[in-house]
């Protein structure tokens, strides 16, 4: 809930939705506060949560003044129930997606919403008030006796325009009057209602994105029947895990997030459904995350195969696939983040005319990182290729070929200055990371070669992997700080090299590897939570500050497993999960009043948790006498 008359909500007070070709937000008091449309990455059509003015919102809250609100998920599923409590009665509104099955491409979205009382009364407003185009497209509304449509006329900004239909949902017998009325404004069109219910009924709305019919009112038993079919798509979906671990609900609740964040046609993850949501409240780190990572992605193969979910591994592969044989066509580096049907124009822009989340400016829309150099992005991706044909999901011939190509592109170019892992813009350095994970991309190649008896310029290959070895330990190693650094020739410790011992560059029981972890433990290490490095001692062109770090506090937990202190790693992973969310949810990062910050929810974090938690599992299901 809101604090201190903010017309923002906590960016944890969110539960999310989605159909797998988008996702809306929505907060606490009933507010869907950020929903684009057709796609994740498709122009905003509420946007409230980064402009509380002229951001657009769907709000639908109890009419008494005073109420308590508590949010659940349905059982086992992405449908998400907001309850209210008022000394008057006990409302719920229901919110889900029918979800897109299959793979095609759609313009097609149901957002439903279904308002019901479940004791004495209860009255709720409602304010319909969509802003096309990040606020910037005008619209107007046509008002209909079973609802409305929202008409935005293509324009040169916002070529395909965009329609909404609101359909009514109520019972058969309901007589019970309801006020709804479309208001012109100088933003545009919107809806208000008032809804009065007593216990045991319940009306609602369906908001559809290029209907197929006019506004209609529909049955509430076509909106149970769409209830139960949603309902009945995540039960089966979930019903695929494998997963019997110690940490049950917090790994499905984390798949299902990571399901909600793949765009079906294309098999791709984005990164979050959000963007602009700030590292640092009223600070420039604000970032659109509604792309996918070539990073980010890689890392969701190990968890979708590992819970079992084969399909959405070998899709991803499929996409990755894609995009190495579109990059080796012209033998250059790949990108970092690609839109989620494959395409690279990511320019980014920012929306001057929004205030940004409590005051956090720039607001940015698309992402200037998309053609940053980032060595470190080959060993993510072969690491998952890699893994992914250890089960059965190989390459063919052209993939490998392709495949090929982008190795023998990196064994000429591993050995130069990038912007590293965490995007800084503070000028290329040679990151120990990105050498690192070079190295990976190389040692995975030379294994996928010779298990697989696949063409390839091996020797150059396997020298190239040593040389890289070779360099990180005389140049990464910083015998002064006794401990492997951030970059070549300084002092600074960064724990994304907490991954060295999970990708089997150096021994988890090495002395090095003991002293690093020491020197993390110091310096990075805040009761429990990790940041990413320290940006006072290593500028990375940004000012202000950050949150720590949620992805980096697993990586934390996964090599403290891995060396065998486990009642610490343990310790540390049951802290980490306390900061979730009511629902189970994280964002990007935590501030050191345990807020979260950035991106909400953040793939790169549900999925360090899901691998955390299988790595976690298989040690301490070791026998003792195993552990040493």
């Amino acid at each position: 809930m809101t604090g201190g008359g903010s017309p923002y909500p906590a960016i944890a007070d969110h539960g999310l939705i989605g159909d797998l070709q988008t996702a809306a937000l929505v907060s606490t008091d009933g507010n869907i506060d950020w929903f684009c449309c057709p796609r994740f990455d498709s122009p905003s059509v509420f946007g409230s949560l980064l402009d509380a003015r002229s951001g657009g919102e769907f709000r639908v809250r109890p009419a008494q003044r005073a109420y308590t609100a508590k949010q659940l998920y349905h059982p086992n599923t992405a449908i998400l129930i907001t309850r209210f409590m008022t000394e008057e009665g006990a409302g719920e509104v229901v919110d889900f997606m029918p979800v897109c099955t299959g793979r095609e491409v759609t313009r097609r979205h149901r957002l439903v919403r279904m308002f019901r009382c479940v004791r004495g009364r209860m009255e709720f407003d409602v304010r319909l008030a969509p802003r096309f185009d990040y606020g910037r497209a005008h619209h107007r509304v046509e008002a209909y006796d079973s609802g409305a449509v929202f008409v935005c006329d293509p324009t040169d900004g916002f070529p395909d325009g965009m329609e909404l239909t609101v359909h009514s949902v109520r019972e058969a017998t309901d007589a019970r009057p309801a006020r709804v009325t479309a208001v012109d404004n100088e933003s545009g069109g919107e809806l208000h209602g008032w809804i009065p219910l007593v216990a045991g009924e319940q009306r609602g709305l369906v908001l559809e994105s290029f209907a197929e019919c006019p506004p209609r009112e529909i049955h509430a038993d076509e909106f149970q029947g769409l209830f139960e079919d949603t309902v009945r798509y995540w039960r089966l979906w979930l019903a695929r895990s494998q997963y019997t671990g110690r940490w049950r609900e917090s790994v499905e609740r984390s798949a299902i997030t990571l399901k909600l964040m793949t765009y079906a046609p294309s098999g791709a993850v984005v990164a979050a459904p959000t963007g602009g949501l700030p590292e640092q409240v009223g600070g420039e780190r604000n970032w659109d995350y509604r792309y996918t990572w070539i990073r980010d992605a890689s890392f969701s193969v190990y968890a979708l195969l590992k819970l079992g979910f084969t399909e959405e591994a070998a899709a991803f592969i499929d996409w990755l696939r894609d995009r190495v044989r579109e990059q080796a066509g012209g033998a250059g580096p790949l990108n970092t983040m690609y839109r989620v049907d494959g395409s690279s124009e990511l320019v980014e822009e920012t929306l001057d005319h929004w205030e940004g989340y409590r005051g956090s400016r720039p607001v940015r829309i698309g992402n200037g990182a998309a053609t940053q150099l980032q060595m470190d992005i080959y060993g993510e991706a072969l690491d998952s290729i890699y893994f992914a044909d250890q089960r059965g999901i190989q390459l063919d011939h052209k993939g490998w070929t392709s495949l090929g190509t982008i190795v023998d592109w990196l064994t000429r170019h591993w050995d130069q200055p990038d912007e590293g892992i965490w995007e800084t813009r503070g000028g290329r350095q040679d990151f120990t990371y990105g050498r690192l994970m070079s190295w990976v991309a190389l040692d995975r190649a030379v294994r996928l070669s010779t298990e697989r008896g696949r063409p390839a310029q091996l020797l150059d290959w396997i020298t190239q992997r040593d040389g890289i070895y070779a360099q990180i330990m005389d140049r990464g190693w910083n015998p002064d700080r006794q401990a492997f650094v951030q970059h070549y020739g300084t002092d600074v410790l960064d724990s994304s090299l907490l991954r060295m011992s999970t990708v089997g560059f150096i021994a988890p029981h090495d002395p090095m590897w003991g002293a690093t972890l020491t020197a993390m433990d110091e310096e990075l290490v805040s009761d429990s939570l990790v940041y990413r490095y320290n940006p006072s001692a290593s500028p990375d062109g940004l000012r202000g500050s950050e949150g720590t770090f949620s992805l980096c506090t697993f990586f934390y937990v996964d090599a403290l497993a891995r060396a065998d202190q486990l009642d610490q790693a343990r310790l540390v992973f049951e802290k980490m999960l306390t900061y979730a969310n009511h629902l189970g949810l994280y964002s990007e990062e935590v501030a050191v009043t345990g807020e979260q910050l950035g991106n909400f929810p953040q793939a790169f974090t549900h999925l360090g948790l899901i691998d955390t938690a299988l790595t976690l599992d298989e040690a301490l299901n070791r026998p003792p006498q195993r552990r040493l």
